[in-house]
């Protein structure tokens, strides 16, 4: 069965693929706005990983009411669900049995609650999976530390292709560079190179 994973080349997209790979025929699919190339760095790290990998455009009229309510929310959480909803569905789209994405349990920010989940599989007919939805954070952090080579670092310095980057564009674009401090709280994102080795 064809799979469609969200993946940003970070640590949660990346083991989640890892989990998958027994189960599914597997491809890696980034999600953009078209704003930057980040995307490129999850290319990289799916081909470190051995994947298939592929870009879906998303509507960029949803990334602009998405900045526009991050500016007005002074926080992130809302503008980065609805993008997320919005690539879940692009992505239940494509022609594949089922749909995954790294959300893991303890993720404020994006989540899938399960109306939403049946909503898409009803709407979509397709499966949705979320194979890290049982792990938390440390252990997901202890699996990827033994797993993979991974970089880790200030959000605004590490490069990886999630909605974070292309978001950051767009709202020092409408709001100005002051309200990217103002809205998004730092925080370190990982970027995976490739597995270590056995």
């Amino acid at each position: 069965m064809e799979l469609a994973l969200l993946y940003s080349g970070g640590k949660d997209s990346s083991l989640a693929a890892l989990v998958l790979d027994e189960f599914y025929d597997l491809t890696l699919v980034t999600a953009t706005f078209g704003l930057t190339d980040d995307w490129q760095h999850a290319r990289s790290a799916a081909e470190a990983l051995g994947f298939p990998f592929e870009t879906v455009d998303l509507d960029p009229t949803i990334a602009k009411e998405a900045v526009d309510r991050m500016a007005e929310d002074g926080y992130p959480r809302n503008g980065i669900q609805q993008v997320h909803d919005h690539a879940l569905e692009t992505v239940a789209a494509l022609d594949v049995a089922a749909i995954a994405d790294g959300t893991r349990r303890d993720d404020r920010v994006p989540n899938v609650s399960r109306a939403t989940a049946q909503s898409i599989e009803d709407r979509y007919d397709v499966d949705y999976i979320a194979p890290l939805s049982g792990f938390g954070r440390h252990a997901v952090d202890q699996l990827v530390e033994a797993i993979f080579e991974v970089e880790v670092g200030p959000s605004e310095e590490v490069e990886k292709a999630d909605y974070e980057d292309e978001l950051r564009t767009l709202l020092t674009d409408r709001h100005g560079i002051e309200a990217v401090a103002e809205v998004f709280p730092a925080h370190e994102q990982t970027y995976v190179h490739g597995r270590r080795d056995p």
